[in-house]
């Protein structure tokens, strides 16, 4: 990370390091170079001219690159290098000439010379005293370069190699010399070559590029006055530097210059069409009618780019670069990867993957704080800029300040409130609100990059317009965009509905909370706030009730306290370190780039992004890595060739260390219990386990991320940036040290009126673990600019449910999906559930699934309201896909199974109660389900973005993020009655999200380690949402349930409560103050807290029968009856 702020700053500091006519030097240590070869093209031709010389340079451990050069660009360089120092020198004469002009009162009329002559030369004079002396190769030194040719063939080859060796010792010898413009031209190197977070160095050099976007540049201005004048002769190509890395295609002005014009992301190429189909491939050679003009396009993505070069041989050597670095190996980012993901799973070696979950927003809400306020400028003092902090003092300043913006914060969000207190109470925690915290960070030269979802301002109240203006005024640093713009995309239908933080690389929070209004929620999940302590204004939400209408003043109330309950928030978020951390850093930098090219190409504050590199290898293809080494070298003998590094011929294994695979096909790993089957272990292949426990602590209400061990901290240079994650700086990972305990100040002890849920013995934040990781999403061409539609989502939550053991275990904001035949619902989750339920019972094995979602759709009005066509447009895609019609996945199993369904599948939400004020009345409301959740066998979790419908899942419509975690440590558990290795991530979030669903305590989680048991499906979750589904009904008769069947049935009973209470709310969440029942023919009245007293956790059962007589679809006098269906499904 050390040289971070070179790329990412824009234009905001590119020129920081040229001021006075210094430039940052590429060198800080001296490279070697070895002549490898010499060759020629006719061995009748003596010449020393024609001679090619193969040399290998190395620098520091990690970079070598081999070169092919002619005698003549070596003595092109000689003389390059002659004619800098005259003109370095004439320079000096040339101010000594100016001081004794003004000392004899002469005005300063000296020309200038300019050196125009080289194109490839724009260096900057250099006015240091001893620069001619320090730069001047002699003479002599390239004379024995020409003189080869005495003797025979031999000896000439033998000659020129000591002849050349020695000549390259001369410049490569001088630090002064090696940082020299004409040297590192000669070199091909840049800015850009040896950082290691970009990967090994590929091929550089100028080229000419056609049509180059006006991205940026200090001189864009004029460069596109000029090149709209010029145009016609010049016909718009233009000369830039390029460098090739192993994920990218970056341009440059010049190899000294920081500020990407343009870049070229790697995606995955669309398949070949058919066994004889032409392959695609990432760059190709293009024939020009001139046949002096040597041309060949790359293409990636939506991005296309021609590019010239001065020889046919130097467009085949780019065209086998570029190939080589996208295609040639088949673990590159252009070749999809398992469930058709752009990213391949990774921790399957020890390479820093780790992951940690959060439960609702308060323990999610603290870890980002305490990210977002690590990355702290202390950055300054890697070791690695330390010779440029001794060699440049004059300069330290501003080094240092450009350096702070080595640090990135990347945001995208559906919904993002600047106005967000991040803690609570927020009278005590204002600077924890948002916008402050990041313009303390911008403040501190922290680059922070925002991606707002453009909404259709009609359709949403989320004013995204609104955010955009608040944060773009926080501070320069601070760049944000909104995308897409409807008319010009085309795009009025879908949204951008990922959740990410990503901070410097290091640490990506990703789920389903946006960082916005009515997301911050705690285990109690309460419905009041009056007076308001906890959340504030326009944070007190409620959508089924109302959405606000005004931003102008976020801390006024839009809903009255003491009669509208808020509406609780549940959602599950995680944390990602590591090699995963890059992957989905990648994507957000896709979606920036794709975003600015379509937005603002010409905006100078939003600069192009560049993506940090980790070496993708497919882990999952491989068996052993000592089955995999052996192989390898059988082959090549038996080929008699010698395999070249995927990257870079010249770079050996062990320099650029290559993710093997450590997993063994058909052994089982020690430590795993024998009963693990062969189809086990190849579905969820695992580790030796790092250790293994009895049980795993979940009584810790308090979030708290671990810190990593002190001793695996950065110490020195980043020598290997595969393992960078675990050697993380303090000022991120170190969040335990810095707080991340939310403040229990507020958090009172619950009132006998509160829904008290043993807050204190229920987890929220996981444990830190070592996991193997896979980045999955939804994307197309209008999302992120890729080539073809990636849904590896939808393909993983399929592969999953299909390999399932035991259970599955889904909490989502939506269930709508369709069996096989269904052509008006695309994707297919529900069709492998009932495949894999049929499979169960024909095998006669127990196999459970569960499905938690919210009672009713999150949207305003209520299910009989004529302005809440959406509300019935959804429930009537969902209860089509749970119990309705014949595509229904209830019905066909019942057609089957008969009473026995109920086995396999059912269905719930989540409600809650309180009172809205101390002595107010008592008020319920659904705890909204909005996590985006599945839990497979106690192995394996599934968590993003992603809802479970066709919007989230068929990639070419919104745009959504998730990560597949399949554990590496194990602890002892059982599943179906029998010892059962559960993994520590899955096991312990399950046994989180049930401890709070049923209300248990951290006694009592013994009784939900099997979750199949009947002693635990039946005996206990079963009836838990059974009797609190009862209790419910008894004391408010709230909606929805299943004894309203109807449109007229439900008019019939809003009718008779309100005239009862009068006032209600929109679901009926108001309780009477006193309970009436007969009793041996009296009415007897009773507490209503007598009841719900009896209720445990939050677990209620979803009502199959609400409105099963209606269609809830629109009707014409309804504007949505003119929205195309898919809007809503």
């Amino acid at each position: 990370m050390s040289s971070e702020k070179l790329i990412s700053k824009g234009a905001v500091h590119s020129d920081s390091f040229r001021q006075c006519g210094e430039m940052v030097p590429i060198f800080e240590e001296l490279p070697v170079a070895t002549i490898v070869s010499v060759s020629r093209p006719d061995t009748g031709d003596i010449s020393p001219m024609l001679l090619s010389y193969t040399i290998e340079f190395q620098y520091k451990q990690q970079f070598k690159w081999r070169l092919l050069k002619k005698a003549s660009q070596v003595l092109y360089l000689h003389f390059a290098l002659k004619k800098r120092a005259i003109i370095e020198e004439f320079h000096e004469k040339q101010e000594q000439v100016k001081e004794w002009l003004h000392s004899i009162g002469i005005a300063d009329q000296t020309a200038v010379v300019e050196d125009d002559d080289e194109p490839d030369d724009g260096a900057v004079p250099l006015h240091n005293e001893d620069s001619v002396r320090n730069r001047n190769v002699p003479s002599r030194a390239a004379l024995p370069i020409i003189r080869p040719a005495l003797g025979g063939q031999q000896s000439i080859s033998d000659l020129a190699k000591v002849a050349m060796q020695g000549y390259l010792n001369h410049f490569l010898g001088n630090m002064d010399l090696v940082n020299c413009r004409e040297v590192c031209k000669f070199l091909e190197v840049s800015q850009l070559s040896f950082l290691q977070e970009y990967g090994p160095k590929l091929k550089e050099g100028y080229v000419m590029v056609k049509h180059l976007p006006k991205f940026s540049g200090a001189n864009s201005d004029v460069a596109s006055c000029a090149g709209f004048c010029l145009g016609y002769c010049s016909n718009n190509w233009q000369k830039v530097w390029a460098v090739l890395k192993p994920g990218f295609l970056a341009l440059l002005d010049d190899p000294f210059d920081t500020e990407l014009l343009d870049i070229i992301v790697f995606n995955a190429l669309p398949p070949s069409k058919g066994n004889g189909g032409s392959e695609n491939y990432l760059a190709s050679q293009i024939k020009e009618r001139n046949p002096l003009r040597y041309t060949f396009r790359v293409a990636s993505g939506n991005q296309s780019l021609r590019i010239r070069t001065t020889s046919n041989a130097k467009v085949k050597d780019w065209v086998t670069a570029i190939n080589d670095a996208g295609l040639r190996p088949h673990e590159g980012w252009c070749h999809p990867h398992r469930f058709g993901s752009f990213a391949p799973p990774r921790g399957l070696t020890d390479d820093g993957s780790q992951a940690q979950w959060f439960i609702d927003g308060e323990a999610a809400f603290e870890a980002i704080a305490s990210s977002i306020e690590g990355a702290k400028s202390e950055v300054f003092f890697l070791p690695c800029f330390h010779w440029l902090m001794d060699t440049f003092t004059d300069y330290r300043s501003q080094t240092l300040q450009t350096l702070n913006s080595c640090f990135q914060i990347f945001i995208t969000g559906w919904w993002l409130c600047p106005e967000l207190y991040l803690r609570r109470p927020f009278s005590s925690n204002s600077s924890s609100r948002l916008d402050a915290l990041l313009e303390a960070k911008a403040k501190q030269g922290v680059q922070i990059y925002i991606l707002l979802y453009k909404e259709v301002s009609l359709a949403l109240k989320i004013n995204s317009s609104y955010s955009k203006k608040k944060l773009s005024n926080i501070h320069e640093n601070v760049r944000v965009m909104r995308y897409p713009d409807r008319f010009p995309t085309g795009i009025y239908l879908w949204s951008h509905h990922e959740k990410l933080v990503i901070v410097d690389y290091q640490i990506c929070y990703i789920g389903g909370l946006d960082l916005c209004f009515g997301r911050y929620d705690t285990v109690e999940h309460k419905v009041g706030d009056c007076p308001p302590s906890v959340w504030p204004g326009k944070d007190y939400y409620n959508p089924r009730e109302s959405e606000p209408n005004s931003w102008e003043d976020v801390m006024k109330d839009e809903l009255e306290r003491e009669k509208v309950p808020r509406m609780p928030w549940h959602d599950v978020h995680c944390a990602l370190w590591g090699p995963p951390c890059r992957d989905i850093a990648r994507h957000f930098v896709q979606r920036w780039n794709h975003a600015k090219r379509n937005k603002a190409p010409n905006e100078q504050a939003l600069p192009l992004l560049m993506p940090q590199h980790h070496m993708v290898i497919p882990h999952y293809m491989g068996r052993s890595r000592e089955i995999d080494i052996e192989k390898r070298k059988v082959e090549e003998t038996q080929n008699g060739i010698q395999r070249e590094n995927s990257f870079s011929s010249l770079t050996p294994l062990e320099n650029i260390p290559l993710l093997l695979p450590q997993e063994a096909d058909g052994l089982e790993p020690p430590g795993v219990d024998q009963k693990l089957s062969a189809q086990q272990m190849h579905h969820y292949p695992v580790d030796q386990p790092n250790g293994i426990s009895g049980s795993v602590s979940l009584s810790s209400r308090k979030p708290k991320v671990e810190a990593l061990d002190p001793d695996t901290q950065m110490n020195g240079l980043m020598d290997d940036l595969y393992s960078m994650d675990l050697e993380i700086g303090t000022n991120i990972n170190s969040v335990a040290q810095s707080g991340l305990t939310a403040s229990n100040e507020w958090s009172e002890s619950s009132e006998e009126s509160d829904h008290a849920v043993a807050a204190d013995d229920c987890g929220q934040t996981g444990p830190r673990t070592a996991c193997k990781c896979q980045v999955i999403r939804s994307v197309s061409q209008w999302s992120a600019g890729t080539s073809q539609t990636e849904e590896s989502i939808h393909n993983a939550y399929c592969s999953l449910i299909e390999k399932a053991e035991h259970f599955v275990y889904i909490e989502n904001q939506f269930f709508i999906s369709g069996l096989s035949g269904d052509e008006t619902i695309q994707n297919r989750i529900l069709e492998v559930l009932y495949r894999r339920i049929v499979l169960a019972h024909k095998e006669q094995k127990c196999f459970r699934v569960i499905v938690v979602m919210p009672l009713l759709p999150g949207f305003q009005g209520g299910v009989d309201d004529y302005g809440a066509a959406t509300v019935r447009a959804i429930m009537h895609w969902q209860y089509r896909t749970i119990s309705w019609e014949k595509y229904s996945i209830l019905h066909k199993l019942e057609v089957l199974l008969g009473p026995k369904t109920h086995d396999y599948i059912s269905f719930y939400g989540l409600r809650t109660y309180g009172k809205l004020f101390e002595g107010g009345p008592l008020s319920t409301s659904q705890v909204y389900v909005h996590s985006k959740v599945m839990i497979v066998d106690d192995r394996v979790a599934l968590i993003g973005s992603s809802n479970i419908n066709d919007r989230s899942l068929l990639g070419s419509r919104d745009s959504e993020i998730g990560v597949v975690i399949e554990d590496k440590e194990f602890l002892e558990s059982s599943m179906a009655g029998q010892p059962w290795k559960a993994g520590k991530f899955s096991y312990s979030l399950r046994c989180s999200l049930w401890s709070e669903h049923l209300g248990l305590h951290a006694g009592e989680i013994n009784q939900i380690s099997d979750p199949v048991s009947d002693s635990t499906y039946t005996e206990l979750w079963l009836a838990t949402a059974k009797e609190n589904s009862i209790i419910y009904q008894d004391v408010f008769s709230c909606i929805p349930n299943d004894s309203i069947n109807s449109r007229a049935a439900l008019r019939e009973s809003m009718a008779f409560w309100k005239e009862k209470l009068g006032h209600t709310t929109i679901d009926l969440g108001i309780a009477p103050k006193k309970l009436e029942s007969r009793e041996n023919g009296e009415i007897k009245e009773t507490d209503p807290m007598e009841r719900l007293k009896h209720i445990r956790g939050h677990l209620v059962s979803f009502p199959l029968e609400f409105m099963n007589q209606e269609d809830l679809r629109p009707v014409f006098n309804e504007s949505e009856f003119y929205t195309s269906p898919q809007v809503f499904m």
